[in-house]
């Protein structure tokens, strides 16, 4: 072998025996930089993860807020309807009745107690209580399924004209937790097959549903709302009027005469609606107004519940995706009865 083969082969088996291992350094840098390598792309995951979800809450909560908003505004534009094929039935809600449309601030019922009779005096964010009533359609039993309640069950026509003022169909909505803590939208309504009360939940994660009532405040009224009050504004109207009769029920057939939800003409919705996972990407510290800034400085924290702040909600679902939704709907069948002919002044 000649010398420069031997020279060539010593330095080959050098070199091999030089890169028999790594040094510690070596494999540290290279470990590190393996894990930025999988932390970047973890991070990159997890942010298209947010991401997804946070557009996909969105979207949810926007289609099932659109269906809440919807099956309200059905039951508001119903409010008051007459079956003017039955010949029986009163044309318009009795002057004596109750009205067709009714509230309460921060308050909410249970399921099956009648009506919103007996109310639990406290709710979910201080939400409100919206109860809504009309005349149904179809005979007696299940009906014709052309007027039906908030739940989607048909509601039958009334028995006769004696009991028109009862015989009404209800669509009630309030906020209450289920049974994971979670709130929801409520509807109550009567079914006439079981003679008895029942509730189902419309949406979930609705943290506020707030109400406000347009009132006819004009002497004489010209069916435009003078101004959108409360509940308990609404109530405290009422508290106001002078009442004819010398017993109870002649002054509660006053107070039905002469209420002031009778001048009800449009009905002013706002539900504060979250997601169902915690997908925010940001910080969690917006103040929501729900009918607004102008009417949130105005209310003064009289009217709670239209403002929320997402520092006191529980910190289990405080990063949700969450947005304000509202709604101003008219009321169609706006009658000012006149008890001596039972029928509609004008304007209707």
């Amino acid at each position: 072998m000649s010398k420069n083969a031997l020279k060539s082969t010593s330095m080959v088996n050098s070199f091999k025996l030089n890169q028999n291992g790594l040094t510690l350094i070596e494999l540290l840098v290279s470990i590190t930089v393996g894990l930025l390598v999988v932390l970047a792309a973890t991070g990159l995951v997890v942010s298209t993860k947010k991401l997804f979800l946070s557009q996909t809450e969105g979207n949810e909560t926007q289609d099932t807020t659109r269906f809440a908003l919807d099956n309200i505004s059905r039951s508001v534009r119903q409010s008051g309807y007459v079956n003017y094929d039955f010949v029986n039935s009163a044309k318009i809600t009795p002057s004596t009745a109750s009205a067709d449309i009714v509230g309460m601030d921060a308050n909410s019922v249970s399921a099956t107690s009648d009506d919103i009779a007996s109310p639990t005096g406290n709710s979910v964010n201080f939400s409100d209580l919206l109860a809504i009533r009309f005349f149904g359609s179809g005979k007696t039993g299940t009906g014709d399924g052309s007027v039906s309640n908030c739940a989607g069950f048909s509601v039958p026509e009334p028995v006769s004209s004696n009991t028109a003022g009862q015989d009404r169909g209800w669509s009630i909505y309030y906020v209450a937790n289920d049974a994971n803590g979670e709130p929801e939208l409520f509807c109550k309504y009567y079914s006439s097959d079981s003679g008895k009360w029942s509730a189902q939940s419309l949406v979930k994660g609705v943290e506020s549903f707030q109400v406000l009532y347009g009132v006819d405040t004009s002497n004489p009224k010209d069916g435009t709302a003078n101004k959108f009050l409360t509940a308990t504004a609404v109530n405290a109207l009422d508290a106001a009027l002078v009442l004819d009769g010398n017993t109870a029920d002649e002054k509660a057939k006053d107070l039905n005469r002469k209420t002031f939800w009778k001048k009800i003409t449009e009905i002013k919705v706002a539900l504060l609606v979250s997601g169902a996972q915690n997908s925010r990407q940001d910080e969690a510290k917006t103040t929501y107004d729900l009918f607004g800034a102008s009417y949130a400085s105005t209310s003064s924290g009289v009217d709670k519940g239209t403002t929320i702040r997402e520092a006191d909600i529980p910190e289990s679902r405080r990063d949700r995706i969450r947005k304000v939704y509202n709604a101003t709907i008219q009321v169609r069948n706006v009658c000012d009865v006149d008890p001596d002919r039972d029928t509609c002044r004008s304007p209707n």
